[in-house]
């Protein structure tokens, strides 16, 4: 009456859901049991009023309510397949209804359809007794029409496939009178029919049979061996016809559950009573002892109310002179929390975009727990810190859902950890954890290292020349992490920036694609751009300046005086000049810069090596010593000029000096010439030449210092 009750509460509470719109209408199939695995349960299409591409486009799945899945869903055709054959007595024993509920979910919407497929029975066993020989003692004066309960045929199978017939081997003195118990179940009394004389017949040897109402019928038999006692007067007899007890589930062995006592006013070993199980099913057995002498009923075996929740004990009292009485023994299972919560993942969505939106739904789970009351009712919690919530639809249906937006960049997966707890006292609590991968979307744009970069290069460099190394990280990842670089349309000396530099695409290589000439340009800027590959692509710029770095690869050049290929100027001296008189000035410039084009001087070459001297930073050429008549007329110096690069270069200047006398005379005459020199008539205009010479050079020697300066000036602008 129970188990019907159950279902109709089950059935009432579908209909509530159906009403909420989550958990809609139910659905209820039967099926024989032992069907071969691979057989049709049933088509659901035309009950979910949906075509079968629905059932794929809507992630449509069977989801069974127990531990085992029995059956599977084909989402193209809408059929309910049996996975594995199915033994009701081993799935349901003796329940009147076994029914193994699922749940057909659908998504987009979610639908959830409960259904019930119920497993009928089929005469697949016979009846057995529990023992292939039965025992009875009754006294020889027992009256007729006297009734001992039989014990009871145990069949695996219900219904019309149980035990609905005893019969007994035809005798004189017993019968057989079968009657119905409350649920359906049928039993056997033997009625005495015909007074007993032990000293005529001590022992009836009989054949009871017990027949099932199955096509084709099964039959089970036991000998039932009749002893026939000598007289005993006075039967057993207990305190009570009924005993109620209770026992909590997972009880330890040995636990008390209940003690009978029947009395017997008889004396000597007519009035010893022991005390034994009376047509007691198997799973009595299997659960409970009881002591023969004590009449104590202790726990053997376990106790579990979602097994069994009540038994029904019939205990026997029997005298020493086989008289009996009979009591009934109902022991009531308490439930216990002895069954922890069960997270059951129905489908998960992993990878999860990290621009997915939120409320979304990432996972879609149940929690079932086996105990009843308050053990069997839970909740369920996720941590705080997530960027998910969990969202509670009937039916103890579950939906993760996102509740913040996500980051790749910031956590790049998640382990959520669902816990389910129940209301039991003490509480019981199970895990289920969750792994989640977060996808990358293209939402970070390449970064340069540095918003600008400076690389120097030395001039007259190959061409090819790695010049350095630009480089662009992405937080993104794969194909949105792939970064690659160009040059952005510029200009270098009027000429486009893609004909001085190229870039490797890939590695960010900066090469130099012509040799360099400082003194042509010293630095110039380029424009780059690094491209990710995703869709769309992001892209940001950075700016690299280049710096020519100076060789020395030029000589010193003579300013003054000129070095034209002509005849040498010649510089005039007074006889009468002392040491440390300025004769003239040598001046050359370098086109390099820093220390390249740091010049010195020196004096490589003289007539009169002790004569003069050559400044060594700024070219002046001294006399160094008063000058006398035996002193040459003519003097040529050669004049070195070196830089300080390295390795340096050098350059040279030959000066040509005359001594003279009365340097001041417009008409220079025939200086005195020793004896050993040859005599050259000097030209009467020489003094004028020679001054307008001077002039003249100082000119150009202006002139070249101010183009030098300006020339300077421009570049360095």
């Amino acid at each position: 009456m129970g188990i019907h009750n159950s279902i109709w509460r089950g059935w009432f509470f579908s209909l509530y859901l159906c009403m909420c719109g989550e958990v809609c209408e139910s659905f209820r199939y039967s099926m024989p049991e032992e069907k071969k695995s691979g057989s049709l349960v049933a088509n659901v299409l035309k009950d979910l009023k949906v075509d079968a591409k629905d059932l794929s486009v809507r992630r449509a799945r069977l989801v069974s309510k127990s531990t085992k899945q029995y059956f599977q869903l084909d989402s193209h055709s809408g059929n309910v397949i049996l996975k594995d054959k199915i033994d009701r007595e081993a799935l349901c024993g003796q329940k009147d209804l076994c029914v193994l509920l699922s749940e057909i979910v659908l998504e987009n919407p979610l639908q959830v359809h409960r259904t019930e497929v119920e497993i009928d029975d089929v005469n697949d066993n016979s009846p057995q007794f529990s023992k292939k020989e039965l025992f009875f003692a009754i006294p020889e004066q027992t009256q007729t029409n006297a009734r001992f309960p039989l014990e009871k045929a145990q069949d695996a199978d219900r219904g019309e496939n149980a035990v609905q017939n005893y019969t007994l081997s035809p005798n004189d003195h017993f019968r057989l009178d079968v009657q119905s118990r409350s649920d359906g179940s049928k039993y056997a009394e033997l009625v005495l029919c015909k007074q007993l004389d032990r000293e005529e017949q001590s022992r009836f040897p009989l054949i009871l049979s017990a027949i099932d109402g199955g096509i084709p019928k099964r039959t089970g038999t036991a000998k039932l061996i009749i002893d026939v006692l000598d007289i005993n007067d006075n039967a057993p007899h207990f305190h009570r016809s009924l005993y109620k007890a209770k026992v909590m589930e997972n009880s330890p062995l040995g636990t008390l559950v209940a003690k009978v006592e029947a009395n017997d006013p008889d004396l000597g070993s007519n009035a010893d009573v022991t005390y034994s199980f009376s047509q007691v099913p198997e799973n009595v057995l299997k659960a409970f002892s009881l002591n023969k002498h004590t009449g104590e009923l202790n726990v053997v075996g376990i106790i579990d109310y979602e097994e069994e929740r009540s038994y029904e004990i019939s205990i026997k009292a029997t005298d020493g002179g086989g008289l009996s009485d009979y009591c009934k023994v109902i022991v009531e299972v308490e439930d216990r929390n002895d069954h922890a919560p069960e997270v059951i993942l129905t489908s998960v969505t992993t990878p999860l975009p990290e621009d997915s939106p939120t409320d979304i739904v990432v996972a879609l789970f149940s929690v079932t727990d086996q105990d009843s009351g308050d053990n069997g009712r839970t909740s369920c919690t996720t941590a705080e810190n997530l960027p998910f919530v969990l969202k509670a639809s009937e039916n103890n249906y579950y939906q993760l859902v996102t509740q913040q937006p996500l980051d790749r960049e910031s956590v790049s997966e998640y382990n959520i950890t669902i816990t389910a707890t129940d209301k039991g006292s003490p509480k019981l609590t199970s895990i289920r954890i969750m792994n989640v991968q977060i996808s990358d979307v293209n939402d970070n744009a390449p970064v340069f290292e540095k918003s600008a970069y400076e690389m120097q290069i030395q001039e007259n460099n190959i061409p090819g020349l790695l010049i350095g190394l630009v480089q662009a990280d992405d937080l993104d990842t794969e194909q949105n992490a792939k970064v690659t670089y160009s040059l952005l349309p510029g200009k270098v000396s009027d000429q486009p920036v893609s004909s001085y530099v190229s870039i490797n695409s890939e590695t960010g290589n900066l090469y130099a694609i012509r040799s360099l000439d400082y003194e042509q340009i010293k630095d110039f800027q380029v424009s780059m751009k690094a491209v990710d590959s995703g869709s769309p692509p992001l892209s940001s710029q950075a700016m690299v300046r280049v710096i020519v770095m100076d060789e020395n690869d030029n000589a010193p050049f003579i300013l003054y005086p000129l070095q034209n290929g002509t005849s040498p100027s010649n510089d005039l001296v007074p006889r009468g000049a002392e040491a440390g008189y300025l004769v003239t000035k040598v001046v050359a410039v370098d086109r390099d810069s820093g220390q390249n084009s740091w010049l010195s001087y020196e004096l490589l070459k003289a007539t009169e090596p002790g004569l003069f001297s050559v400044g060594a930073q700024n070219g002046e050429v001294k006399t160094t010593r008063p000058i006398n008549k035996r002193d040459t007329f003519k003097q040529k110096l050669i004049i070195g000029v070196r830089d300080n690069g390295h390795p340096p270069q050098s350059t040279s200047a030959t000066l040509s000096i005359l001594l003279v006398d009365g340097f001041s005379d417009p008409y220079m005459k025939m200086v005195d010439i020793p004896k050993d020199e040859v005599v050259v008539e000097e030209d009467r205009t020489l003094t004028m030449y020679l001054v307008i010479c001077l002039a003249v050079i100082s000119f150009i020697f202006l002139v070249s210092m101010l183009v030098f300066v300006a020339i300077k000036f421009q570049k360095r602008r």
